[in-house]
C-alpha cells in the first residue's frame, strides 16, 4: 500500500509541474520614433561627469527592430483564487550615474526589494503608491542601501525630488508572471498554469492593450501587442 501511494505522489507530482505553458511575445512600435529628450544633468557636478555621452530619457525608447522598450507585460485575469509564495531573490533598483536602472522592474507582493545608491552624491527615493504606504528616504552617502516590501498589486512610479529627472516605475503582482521587454522587445512569462487569461501590456506613456490567450498544458501561445506613436 505505502509504494502504491508513493507511485501516486510521484505521479500527482509530474502530472502537475507538466500543467503549465510560456506565454511568449513581442510589443512592435508603430510609426516614427519620437525624437528623445537629452536629460539636463547640470545642476549636479557628480551627475554632469558620471557619462560620456549625453543621456537621453527613457520615456520612450524604440528598438533597432521596431519594438518598445520598458514595456511591463503580465497576467491581469485568470489565476483564480490561486496563491503564489513570493520569491526568494531580491529585486534590485540602483542610482547609478543619476539614473534608475532598470527604469522598469517587476515584483511579487512580499518579495524584497532594494534600493541602492551607488553615486557619491545625495539622492532620495520618494515612492508615488497608492495601494502600498509611500516613503520618501534620503540616501546621502554612497552604498547606502533601502529595503522595503509590498502587499498590494499596483503600477507606481518612483522619484528623487533632488534630481528632477531621475523616475522609474515599480509593479507590485501576486503572482509571478510578469516580464519587462528589454532591447529586442520581447517578453516569455514562464510556467504559467494551464487556462484561459488577460494579458496586459503597460507602458508610462502609451497606456495598457490587453489580449485574451488560452495556455496549454506543457505549451506556448503568442501574446503581440503593438501600440502607435503619438
Amino acid at each position: 500500500m505505502k509504494v502504491f501511494m508513493n507511485v501516486l505522489v510521484i505521479s500527482a507530482f509530474v502530472a502537475g509541474s507538466a500543467v503549465a505553458g510560456d506565454v511568449t511575445g513581442k510589443v512592435i512600435f508603430d510609426g516614427a520614433a519620437p525624437k528623445s529628450v537629452a536629460l539636463r544633468m547640470d545642476a549636479d557636478k557628480v551627475c554632469k561627469v558620471a557619462h560620456k555621452t549625453p543621456q537621453r530619457s527613457e520615456e520612450v525608447v524604440v528598438n533597432d527592430n521596431n519594438t518598445l522598450r520598458n514595456v511591463l507585460v503580465y497576467v491581469k485575469d485568470g489565476l483564480g483564487n490561486r496563491k503564489f509564495p513570493p520569491q526568494a531573490a531580491k529585486v534590485t533598483l540602483d542610482q547609478l550615474g543619476c539614473i534608475y536602472i532598470p527604469h522598469v522592474v517587476g515584483i511579487q507582493t512580499g518579495q524584497e526589494l532594494e534600493v541602492t545608491n551607488s553615486d557619491p552624491t545625495l539622492h532620495n527615493v520618494h515612492s508615488l503608491s497608492k495601494e502600498n504606504p509611500q516613503f520618501n528616504v534620503a540616501q546621502p552617502k554612497k552604498g547606502m542601501k533601502l529595503t522595503r516590501k509590498f502587499e498590494k498589486p499596483e503600477v507606481f512610479k518612483v522619484k528623487c525630488e533632488v534630481h528632477t529627472w531621475m523616475g522609474a516605475f515599480i509593479g507590485v503582482f501576486n503572482h509571478p508572471f510578469y516580464a519587462v521587454t528589454g532591447d529586442d522587445g520581447s517578453f516569455v512569462l514562464s510556467k504559467v498554469p494551464a487556462g484561459d487569461y488577460t494579458i496586459e501590456a503597460w507602458h508610462e506613456k502609451y497606456g495598457t492593450q490587453t489580449s485574451k490567450v488560452k495556455v496549454d498544458a506543457a505549451g506556448k501561445v503568442t501574446a503581440d501587442f503593438k501600440f502607435a506613436a503619438k
